[in-house]
């Protein structure tokens, strides 16, 4: 048995040749049609993140108290149609007692962008006050101010739309359940309304205005100035709560910080903070503090230490009493 060399050499030609024909053809396909062809199959990326906050605090007559902070993971990807999602949970080490370690769920929506057009539905954050819309692992001392942390309407349940207009000023308003995280039905069948507009006149400077209303009973107000060069950070935001019913004064407070980085390494920073509620008690609920502290980035922004010394005074006349904190953080 025998192979002529004429037949077999045609063979080959023949083969190469359409070799030749699909690569050209590969070759000359647009650049959409490639990746349609490559992806299309192919399962949706999903990110995952988190940070952990372990932290240690020292007080006359508490003395030295160690816990887990903040410990959260969040995932997040997108699909087709310009849609994305996100997931995040805390797992929190329990209480004092018998209390249980469990997971919260923090975030959980949907996203749709547009250009400069964006609406997501789902649970996330109202969006009040700069410093609490701010993760906390990016806000300069370790703990949010108390104005923050008693008006700012939190997380909730609800639907929210923003739209950027010319790169400068962004509005963003939402109506949401009004019942807080992880609460699934409205009770009092009345919705909350947040709004924010923010608006950068400089590159350095942005300017932003927030409300909220609680249809049944009061309203939330806030205005806040940010400053963030490459040499100084200087932030302030005041506060406030005017009750419907009640005739009192407003809830009211405000903050001012100024941090300054020094080196990439080394941040001191110094914040003031008064915060005043006159429809509880208007002696006892007067609440003033200084924090001055240090954050060190010893390989970069991924890991931090903060440092911190707390003097706090509540009531009138009231007590001064003194607060030490050590934090590590690392973002993942």
């Amino acid at each position: 048995m025998y192979v002529r060399a004429d037949v077999f050499l045609d063979e080959r030609g023949f083969m190469l040749a359409r070799v030749a024909l699909a690569l050209s053809v590969a070759v000359l396909l647009p650049p959409h049609l490639h990746s349609q062809t490559s992806s299309s199959n192919a399962p949706p990326s999903v990110r995952l993140s988190g940070y952990i906050q372990g932290r240690l605090t020292g007080q006359e007559d508490v003395g030295l108290t160690g816990s887990i902070n903040r410990a959260r993971l969040s995932a997040a990807g997108s699909v087709a149609g310009d849609v994305s999602w996100r997931i995040q949970g805390e797992f929190r080490t329990g209480n004092v007692g018998t209390g249980r370690a469990s997971v919260a769920l923090q975030d959980a929506y949907v996203r749709w962008t547009h250009n400069t057009l964006g609406m997501q539905i789902g649970q996330f954050k109202t969006p009040f006050t700069r410093e609490f819309i701010t993760s906390l692992s990016e806000v300069e001392t370790a703990d949010r101010a108390t104005v923050v942390d008693s008006l700012a309407p939190k997380r909730d349940i609800g639907l929210m739309a923003d739209y950027a207009l010319g790169g400068r000023a962004t509005i963003v308003v939402g109506i949401f359940n009004g019942e807080g995280q992880n609460v699934t039905s409205n009770t009092d069948s009345t919705e909350l309304g947040v709004a924010r507009v923010t608006y950068r006149p400089t590159p350095f400077l942005m300017l932003g205005v927030n409300a909220a209303r609680y249809f049944a009973d009061s309203t939330r107000y806030g205005v806040d100035a940010n400053v963030e060069a490459p040499w100084i950070i200087l932030r302030g935001e005041y506060i406030g709560q005017h009750r419907d019913i009640l005739d009192v004064d407003d809830d009211k407070g405000w903050y001012v910080l100024v941090a300054a980085p020094v080196r990439p390494w080394l941040q001191p920073l110094l914040k003031f903070e008064w915060f005043e509620r006159s429809g509880v008690a208007p002696d006892a609920s007067k609440n003033r503090a200084w924090t001055a502290g240090v954050n060190l980035f010893p390989w970069g922004r991924a890991t931090r230490f903060t440092l911190e010394y707390v003097s706090r005074k509540v009531g009138e006349p009231g007590v001064r009493r003194g607060l030490g904190l050590a934090q590590a953080q690392v973002i993942f």
